[in-house]
């Protein structure tokens, strides 16, 4: 179900945005509604590296086991190179 919300945009914001839909031709709406899901799935997936992230450093602390070094060193050397291996463990 869709829901109709106010944005209140300042009149050069309005502006621009009116100058890229024409330029796109697209409606501002379309515009809007691209921006939104856009900047959700982008703050989304940040949340979600970061809780992984809490998630590896806990297991780091409660274990003390991590990756040496010199096997992660040489599968980024590696992966640079384009030789696509599974990740260390």
């Amino acid at each position: 179900m869709s829901q109709t919300k106010g944005v209140k945009l300042d009149d050069t914001t309005q502006q621009r945005l009116a100058a890229l839909a024409r330029i796109r031709d697209r409606s501002p709406h379309w515009l809007m509604c691209k921006a939104i899901e856009t900047f959700l799935d982008r703050e989304e997936n940040y949340e979600r590296e970061k809780r992984e992230d809490m998630d590896r450093w806990e297991r780091y602390q409660l274990t003390g086991e991590a990756i040496p070094h010199e096997k992660a060193s040489l599968w980024l050397e590696n992966l640079a190179k384009g030789k696509v291996t599974s990740c260390p463990k």
